[in-house]
């Protein structure tokens, strides 16, 4: 078995690796999940019901507690395959990313920790916020930040007093935006199963093997999880929701994701993702939720609300409002993200960044107007 490992050619063995993190992640989250079923609805560990909530049936919100696991236990399992069969391979391009994995791990362990707490018993926000900013200044020490925006806003090259605390504020803007587009049954978990895959494939091109391994890895975790959250059904106590142990487990990984893929450098043989400009290629697949907390957030201002109390505004809750089933609210939605990924992605190589961020603003903005005026014509209809 060892010599199959060590004879395989270099590509034939990271297409192995890959696709064995996938298959890993998704077998144990598929055997951990319904354990965390049977304890939460034996202990009673349900998720409130309110005024907001769309579900009206007692479910647990503890499926995130399987995310970091899984995904810890997939990487090191396949670093003690590569280490006992003589390859090495995985050990050394682990080896190289030491720091920034370093980061991740201790990071996720503290939003781990914050999200199991908040889950049980309830955390104020201020607290989350302390260590989303904590998190933050984590990975500015491990070399995870943004200092060159590449033209986008006609900044390039940024002084650290600017690239700092902009690093810190995109790392609890992109936690918080998966945070809260986790309204519906399978919008987090699928739009970050978008991401994932974008990122897991884009990262295995450029060969940038420890990143795609991470992106795989959680993507298999994620995959189960859906399932049981759009598919499973609460009366026979097999629905379950990530609540904000995986919102703020996913939200960090793809910071990790987003921000290593920032600093990347293409090489011209990748033809296809050369030109593309960076801060596209590394955060087009946030720009739906990221977009839509922000619409919210102005939205909320606008009305004279507190911006940070939750509400029934999000781009799911006015395809809710508009008579689509949650089920379709959520394709149609994963549907737009991948959409505004291709058409980044295509557009970044030839148009000025600034004006194609501007131009994507702008189609979310008259979306979003479209559907304010439909759902203003379909109370008007049923008031008169």
């Amino acid at each position: 078995m060892s010599d199959f490992f060590v004879t395989m050619s270099d590509d034939a063995f990271w297409r192995f690796v890959m696709v064995s993190a996938l298959v890993i992640s998704i077998v144990a989250a598929g055997i951990l999940i319904p354990q965390i079923l049977l304890i939460a609805f034996r202990k009673k560990l349900f998720d409130e019901l309110d005024e907001r909530k769309i579900h009206h049936s007692t479910v647990p919100r503890l499926g995130g507690m399987a995310f970091e696991p899984v995904i810890l236990f997939t990487i090191f399992i396949l670093l003690v395959v590569d280490i006992h069969t003589g390859r090495l391979q995985l050990m050394e391009e682990l080896g190289e990313n030491i720091l920034s994995l370093s980061i991740c791990v201790c990071s996720l362990i503290l939003l781990y920790l914050v999200g199991i707490a908040d889950d049980l018993i309830g955390v104020r926000y201020s607290a989350k916020f302390v260590v989303q900013v904590g998190c933050g200044l984590l990975f500015l020490f491990g070399g995870l930040y943004i200092s060159d925006l590449h033209g986008l806003f006609f900044f390039n090259s940024l002084p650290w007093f600017l690239f700092w605390p902009m690093t810190v504020l995109l790392v609890v803007f992109i936690i918080n935006a998966m945070n809260l587009i986790d309204g519906i049954d399978g919008l987090a978990s699928g739009l970050s199963g978008v991401a994932l895959g974008y990122y897991g494939f884009v990262f295995f091109e450029i060969g940038e093997y420890t990143f795609s391994l991470v992106a795989f890895a959680t993507l298999g975790t994620v995959i189960p999880f859906f399932y049981y959250n759009v598919f499973g059904e609460a009366e026979k106590q097999k629905k379950i929701f990530m609540g904000d142990t995986g919102s703020l487990t996913i939200g960090l990984i793809l910071c990790f994701l987003s921000f290593r893929m920032a600093n990347v450098e293409i090489s011209p043989t990748h033809t296809c993702l050369s030109k593309v400009h960076p801060m596209f290629l590394a955060f087009t697949p946030l720009m739906v939720p990221c977009m839509d907390v922000v619409r919210v957030f102005i939205f909320r201002l606008k009305c004279r609300k507190n911006p940070f109390m939750p509400d029934k505004s999000h781009i799911h809750h006015k395809l809710l409002s508009l008579g689509l089933s949650q089920h379709v609210a959520m394709i149609s939605i994963l549907f737009f993200s991948a959409f505004i990924i291709v058409i980044s992605l295509i557009l970044s190589k030839e148009m000025n960044p600034t004006l194609l961020f501007m131009c994507i603003v702008a189609f979310f903005a008259i979306i979003n107007i479209w559907m304010h005026a439909k759902i203003e014509e379909k109370k008007a209809k049923a008031n008169g």
